[in-house]
């Protein structure tokens, strides 16, 4: 089931649920609000040396593609290594 991250229109908390395929009926867990907007949000892989890059695609997003200032890898091919 993937994992979808929304905003209450309602009450404004951001939160993530399981959504299980076909259905989209997740509700905010602090006002019950089924007014939902679903947000973007970072990807996360495990590259082949088991480093999480959540962090790196987070400093990616940040700094622009190809790089990132702040040392962190993102393991792919975008030159920052």
């Amino acid at each position: 089931m993937p994992i979808y991250e929304y905003r209450c229109v309602k009450c404004d908390v951001h939160f993530e649920a399981l959504v299980r395929p076909g259905r989209d009926d997740a509700e905010c867990p602090r006002c019950g609000g089924t007014k939902l907007s679903r947000e973007m949000s970072t990807f996360a892989a495990r590259s082949a040396n088991g480093n999480d890059s959540a962090a790196a695609g987070e400093a990616i997003a940040a700094n622009g593609l190809g790089g990132s200032s702040s040392g962190v890898c993102c393991g792919g091919g975008c030159g920052c290594r």
